[in-house]
């Protein structure tokens, strides 16, 4: 299928960034509840759990360059990405459910945590990459591929935000057994079933919204790979400089923002002294802010283009951000825990996640860009492979973020079962001061590198139109052969 420049109907945007749920209820799962489930209730040791998820991530990882990479071979009736939209939900729900239902037998619950979170991260690849894969299919125009996966993102956050909504008012319930709804394992079974039915849903319904448009055979039959050739391939499409350069400034990028997520209960509890209203309002929060990146992040790219709004997104997410920790240090901050400190933290947040937001947006819109200039060299479209290549960053970013914020945690010297209010202050300095020295190494490393990406409009639309030069030069030579 040739990437088309004309503008999209909105039903077709709206079906593809569907498709994204999946991935939103998967992250924040193993984000939110997945420690506490198998550590408080089922009784398996945290570190236990935590080198469980380890190896499944660093597995993952690895797979995903794979799935992108077959994908891309993939030749039917139905595309190349279609049959494994059609293939992988179903399971995927299947794996999610057992994930949240382990045996009774305690003894090989580590090694059951192992395999079920590969499985599950597995398929949610084999749903995510290519689904990924189509935005750089459906579209050739610079704006549109925005678009498409500012949609994913809200999409993304809402259906995680959604199920994280769900299972605090709805499935973990205190009862009379548990006094604290999170360590209801009956919670648990409702949530996964819930998380289960709105993964499949979602991905079907988004591959049968799109079915039209693309699940017909590929206009060029791709060459099969060699055993032997397969990584050599996708070395060879990642080794592109352009997605160097970009892939280099996510993974700093994410590790920076995995940081910010892990250590962000620590911030709030110990630093900022939130209440149980603050938490309540804090999901709604960070809806806000997806919706202020998809509402921004267009218009921005049209007016300024997609580097420069990546570069200006970046610093001014890490200064907004750091001034309420500088403002609290000096002494210019309202007492933490009052309603004037929390309505500042909000207020803050809500501008310099919407901002960070908008930076990864934009560094997505333009790994698409580079399938583009990698086929004008290779003559092999890798919308697979780049889009696997992203997942992969993704994954060794958030690796890194959860390990740093692990040692700056250690380093500051937090106590365990801290009570908030009454830690030593020179710790939440030290807390605050090592968290805020990183990020901000993290944005200036990162907008180094988003500095040099070298694709902008002019030379995406300038390349665009050589390679339709060459295929209607191809197309006339075939046509003078009987």
């Amino acid at each position: 299928m040739t990437p088309s420049a004309a503008r999209l109907p909105l039903r077709l945007k709206l079906f593809h960034g569907l498709g994204s749920v999946a991935y939103g209820v998967k992250d924040n799962g193993f984000s939110t509840f997945l420690l506490i489930f198998y550590s408080q209730v089922i009784g398996l040791d945290a570190k236990l759990v935590s080198l469980a998820l380890m190896l499944a991530l660093v597995v993952d990882a690895f797979v995903d360059p794979l799935i992108g990479h077959f994908s891309d071979k993939t030749y039917t009736r139905w595309g190349r990405r279609h049959p494994w939209l059609y293939a992988a939900p179903v399971p995927l729900g299947l794996a999610w459910m057992l994930l949240w239902t382990p045996p009774a037998d305690q003894s090989y619950i580590f090694a059951y945590l192992v395999v079920v979170a590969i499985l599950v991260r597995t398929l949610v690849s084999c749903c995510e990459v290519p689904s990924q894969s189509l935005v750089a299919e459906l579209t050739s125009d610079y704006d549109e591929r925005t678009s498409l996966i500012r949609l994913r993102y809200l999409f993304g956050w809402a259906g995680g935000l959604l199920l994280f909504f769900l299972a605090n008012t709805v499935f973990l319930r205190a009862d009379a057994e548990h006094k604290v709804g999170q360590l209801n394992p009956d919670g648990y079974w409702y949530y996964g079933l819930c998380g289960a039915i709105v993964m499949v849903v979602a991905v079907l319904t988004s591959a049968l919204g799109q079915h039209s448009r693309v699940a017909r055979l590929p206009a060029v039959k791709p060459q099969p790979s060699a055993s032997g050739s397969v990584i050599r391939e996708i070395l060879e499409a990642l080794r592109h400089p352009a997605a160097v350069i970009l892939l280099s400034a996510a993974l700093i990028a994410i590790s920076s923002a995995q940081m910010a997520f892990t250590i962000a209960n620590y911030l709030y509890l110990y630093v900022w002294q939130l209440n149980e209203t603050g938490f309540a309002l804090l999901p709604w929060l960070l809806l806000c802010t997806v919706i202020g990146a998809f509402l921004l992040v267009g218009p921005l790219h049209r007016r300024f283009g997609k580097r420069e709004t990546a570069i200006v997104a970046n610093l001014f997410s890490l200064v907004v951000w750091a001034t309420p920790f500088v403002l609290r240090y000096f002494g210019y901050w309202p007492q933490e825990g009052s309603t004037a400190s929390t309505a500042l933290v909000f207020g803050f947040l809500l501008f310099s996640n919407t901002a960070g937001i908008m930076v990864f947006v934009s560094a997505q819109s333009m790994l698409a860009d580079v399938v583009e200039a990698s086929y004008q060299e290779t003559g092999r479209r890798s919308e697979g492979t780049f889009a696997a290549g992203w997942m992969f960053v993704q994954k060794c970013g958030t690796a890194i973020g959860i390990g740093v914020t692990g040692l700056i945690v250690s380093f500051a010297g937090l106590p365990a079962k801290a009570v908030p209010g009454q830690v030593d202050p020179a710790v939440i300095d030290r807390l605050t001061i090592y968290y805020i020295s990183l990020a901000t190494l993290a944005a200036i490393g990162s907008t180094l590198f988003l500095r040099r990406f070298p694709i902008t409009r002019a030379d995406h639309e300038a390349r665009l139109a050589a390679l339709d030069a060459a295929a209607r030069i191809d197309r006339d030579a075939e046509g003078m052969h009987p």
